[in-house]
């Protein structure tokens, strides 16, 4: 079943004015449910104003967007229904924290829903567990927290509401690695057990070729390259000559590869390049004549 899928999406901020700006121009887009996409493209390339259009923030300019099949736009859609549908957590979501206690802002999504308060009970506490929140947090004021603990409470209010779509807009921003890792290694836990599908838009390719299964580029606002990881990866030079970099272990096994050694155009992972390196070795290690 496709999740998402755009007809010629177009976005176009202050048109017909002097500031006139294509932001999004004319995307043709199908991602299949239960996929993991990691999003990339240099700033200005269109990737936060295109996500903005999975849950209805934004209207096209022209083209049509659907979701679980389902035009967002048709007369008879009811987009409130399909807010809920498509998670969105914009770019250091902490900033929208704004209830008593942690309980209250991760249930205010449910709340709004209109569930009994068991079932926003059961949601509050299944998603502080998928972010790692404690018991003990939950009475606490969200502004005792530290930045990672706050990001993860805000990731969690999106979680309870069960969406069926999860969108991150650069989700890690300004933490530090070991608090980049523990996120990242929460909501890929989360998509394996709620195989749901998920976005991430992230500036780190490593983040990327990390976690997702495939990897959407965008650049002058349209798509350059929509494929599974490895083969996106494998044309590092093309990713390269449109702004953007590479895996820092994938320019490594470039210049292996330049230097004669036989190993693979799609190493991404350092789990993958130990493999290689192991193959090679096993190989004899020179590099052909």
């Amino acid at each position: 079943m496709i999740a998402i899928k755009t007809e010629d999406l177009t976005y176009i901020y202050s048109a017909g004015t002097p500031f006139e700006k294509v932001a999004v121009d004319h995307i043709n887009l199908e991602i299949e449910q239960g996929e993991f996409v990691g999003v990339i493209g240099h700033t200005g390339s269109g990737k936060s104003t295109l996500i903005q259009h999975f849950n209805g923030l934004l209207k096209p300019t022209s083209g049509k967007i659907y979701i679980n099949g389902t035009d967002l736009w048709a007369e008879k859609t009811n987009l409130r229904e399909y807010r809920f549908k498509v998670g969105l957590v914009f770019q250091y979501p902490e900033y929208q924290l704004f209830e008593e206690t942690v309980y209250k802002d991760i249930a205010f999504g449910p709340a709004n829903m209109g569930l009994s308060a068991a079932e926003i009970d059961e949601r509050v506490r299944q998603a502080a567990a998928f972010v790692d929140l404690k018991p003990h947090h939950m009475e606490k004021s969200p502004f005792e927290l530290s930045g990672g603990q706050k990001r993860r409470v805000a990731i969690a209010g999106v979680l309870a509401m069960n969406p069926d779509i999860l969108v991150l807009d650069e989700p890690t921003a300004g933490l530090d690695p070991k608090g980049r890792e523990r996120i990242l290694g929460q909501i890929k836990a989360y998509h394996k057990q709620r195989k749901n599908t998920v976005l991430l838009v992230s500036h780190s390719m490593e983040d990327i070729a990390k976690y997702a299964h495939k990897v959407l580029v965008l650049s002058r606002a349209g798509v350059v390259m929509y494929d599974n990881v490895d083969r996106v990866f494998s044309r590092a030079n093309e990713i390269e000559q449109i702004g953007l970099s590479v895996p820092q272990v994938t320019r490594v096994f470039e210049r292996l590869r330049a230097h004669g050694f036989a190993v693979s155009d799609s190493v991404y992972t350092l789990d993958y390049a130990r493999q290689e390196l192991l193959t090679l070795l096993e190989k004899g290690g020179v590099p052909h004549a």
